[in-house]
């Protein structure tokens, strides 16, 4: 739809080929519903890191087309925006729906065309160019240039279900291995069942392989029915996934990552002496989540109506070590049905950064999930859409 828009605003004559019976089913889902349009600071050169080893791909597109233009474009549409936590830019009012009918209407005062219920098929190239495309139907569509825009594999009902990738394949473009991101766990321990729909907030996790630990991640985490998620848990889905060939891998959340292990038991001493009489179930049930003090005291196997000042140390310690370090053992990253986003892709090195425009055929772009860049929860990934559809569309005047 951006690369359309832009095209388009530039007096190109635009035909969006559209599997679907209307357009932007994925964006109607994009931050539950609310349409999480950007983040403060996404194109802030500073952080270009939080869009992995690719991230300098995005310089060009987003010093062209940032964060500060995506406003003015949604704002001059009728969209009004406002900045939430952590930099989260959200519409005012109307959430998805108000920014998906607001692009069409755009679109159609535009003249750009449209073509619901064709999927395209195949693409069909001559010489260094891309002649047509043939689609399912066995229609053929001719044109003078061509952009992909149409995501990853995840979420495949919204029909982004990797269709491209074949494409690209046949073409001669190099696509890198593909894995769902930002997604949810699913753990090996039935009895997580128990704490489902319970939200912790700004924890830690330290994620292991083995005894090894990969790495550490902060932020709020929910459990569901078979496991974790919550914005800590999807946003470190993409590397938990790359540890999963490895056997033994776990997530130790930190309930009280301020503190240290010692210092944490230490505290309980203290707490333990100071309310001797106080019985160990109603001490946990203060300390935590009425659920998870229950959860932690069975997998502590001690007695709950035992006083606190008869618990032993090797006790005390048995807890201070369930709280610090509540283990979880990963069984699997939840496939690309209920992914965010698709990690891995076209290889960009085969793009122009200025442009979008592939290096193997001169007149056949490509922008957004498609590409091999993937960013956090927050709005990264949506700027993505918006700057390298941009400046795809940007794009369609120039001689080759």
């Amino acid at each position: 739809m951006m690369a359309a828009a832009r095209a388009s605003e530039l007096g190109a004559r635009v035909l969006v080929m559209e599997k679907n019976d209307c357009l932007g089913k994925k964006l109607l889902i994009t931050g539950h519903g609310r349409c999480n349009l950007s983040n403060a600071s996404a194109d802030d050169k500073n952080i270009i890191s939080v869009y992995g080893p690719n991230g300098r791909f995005l310089y060009s597109a987003f010093s062209r087309y940032g964060v500060e233009k995506t406003l003015e474009f949604f704002n001059g549409l009728g969209i009004k925006t406002k900045i939430e936590d952590a930099g989260r830019i959200f519409p005012q009012s109307g959430g998805a729906l108000a920014v998906r009918d607001a692009l069409f209407e755009y679109l159609k005062k535009n003249n750009v065309e449209f073509r619901f219920n064709s999927a395209v098929k195949e693409l069909c190239a001559e010489k260094g160019e891309i002649k047509k495309v043939i689609l399912i139907s066995g229609e053929e569509i001719f044109a003078k240039k061509f952009i992909i825009a149409c995501g990853g594999k995840s979420y495949p009902a919204t029909g982004s279900n990797g269709d491209a990738y074949a494409w690209l394949k046949k073409l001669g473009h190099k696509v890198n291995p593909l894995r769902p991101a930002l997604a949810s766990l699913s753990v090996k321990e039935k009895n997580i069942k128990e704490l489902e729909g319970l939200s912790l907030e700004n924890i830690i996790i330290n994620v292991y392989a083995g005894l090894q630990k990969a790495f550490s991640a902060r932020g709020d985490l929910l459990f569901t029915a078979d496991g974790l998620s919550g914005p800590v848990i999807i946003d470190s889905s993409g590397r938990i996934g790359g540890l999963l060939p490895q056997t033994g891998v776990c997530v130790k959340i930190d309930l009280f990552p301020d503190i240290a292990l010692a210092d944490f038991s230490k505290k309980m001493q203290n707490d333990f002496h100071d309310n001797g009489k106080k019985m160990l179930k109603n001490y946990l049930a203060f300390l935590l989540p009425p659920r998870l003090a229950s959860y932690i005291l069975r997998l502590s196997g001690i007695c709950g109506e035992k006083e606190l000042n008869s618990i032993s140390r090797d006790e005390r310690e048995c807890l201070a070590i369930l709280i610090k370090e509540l283990a979880f053992a990963v069984g699997a990253v939840n496939g690309f049905e209920k992914a965010m986003l698709t990690a891995g892709g076209l290889d960009v090195k085969e793009l122009d950064p200025k442009t979008m425009r592939s290096r193997l055929y001169k007149n056949l772009y490509l922008a957004g999930e498609v590409l091999d860049i993937d960013g956090p929860s927050g709005g990264y990934n949506l700027q993505i859409c918006w700057s390298t559809g941009y400046t795809a569309g940007n794009d369609v005047f120039s001689e080759y």
